[in-house]
């Protein structure tokens, strides 16, 4: 089984709002002219590369894992300053997953695949209750 990466989505309340940013960002790079694909840009790259083929970067958002993005390519650069960077390649769709708490933390950590959420059962009654209530719900070990 693949390795995971887990990352804080900050500025971001709820996967629609990340979907939203990154219709936006393929849009410009579409008009831009260039390859149209989702990179997120990261300071370290990771020393475990081979591990994570085939795994995701899963999405902290307000305090819970709550999506995922397949990882499909990871490309380690030099910027302009001389600091080593990595651009994460993702698949652009967002695959929603069961909520898991997470404390706050910098940058990106290894997500051992035991440990990852489950990915969302997509079932009605999951996206009958709006966010806080899920989120109390959660909290309280009743969801």
């Amino acid at each position: 089984m693949a390795l995971h990466l887990i990352k804080l989505c900050v500025g971001c309340e709820s996967p629609e709002q990340l979907e939203g940013w990154i219709e936006d960002r393929l849009a410009l790079r579409r008009q831009l002219g260039e390859p149209v694909e989702q990179i997120h840009t990261t300071r370290m790259v990771p020393r475990r590369m081979e591990e994570l083929e085939g795994g995701s970067l899963y999405w902290v958002m307000k305090g819970m894992v709550r999506a995922r993005q397949k990882l499909l390519e990871i490309r380690p650069f030099t910027d302009s300053e001389g600091i080593g960077r990595c651009h994460l390649v993702l698949e652009p769709e967002l695959i929603r997953t069961e909520w898991q708490p997470r404390r706050p933390f910098q940058g990106w950590r290894y997500l051992k695949p035991e440990d990852a959420p489950r990915d969302a059962s997509g079932s009605s009654e999951d996206d009958a209750l709006p966010d806080h209530l899920k989120r109390e719900l959660h909290e309280l070990g009743l969801l």
